[in-house]
């Protein structure tokens, strides 16, 4: 025996019918599709409002462009100096 025999989904709406009414039916059909509405339209708009992402992140560009971290390391150390030739 199917649960949603074409029999049992009219004894269903029967039963709603009865206890809900037509109006109550129809406003609420009728809010449900302006809350469905609402929704679809506010997820259109974020989506045109989205700014457009670039391929490549903007921190990726300057690594890219600038000098590479350990050259910067090696320049702001300070120079190491060998016994040898500081006591010659």
């Amino acid at each position: 025996m199917d649960l949603f025999s074409p029999r049992h989904l009219l004894i269903l709406l029967v039963i709603v019918l009865l206890i809900f009414g037509t109006k109550k039916l129809k406003s609420f059909g009728s809010d449900l599709g302006a809350a469905y509405r609402g929704f679809k339209d506010s997820m259109r708009d974020a989506e045109q409002d989205k700014p457009e992402q670039s391929s490549t992140p903007q921190d990726a560009k300057q690594i890219a462009s600038s000098e590479k971290p350990a050259e910067k390391v090696a320049e702001k150390a300070a120079p190491v100096q060998d016994k040898a030739t500081h006591d010659a």
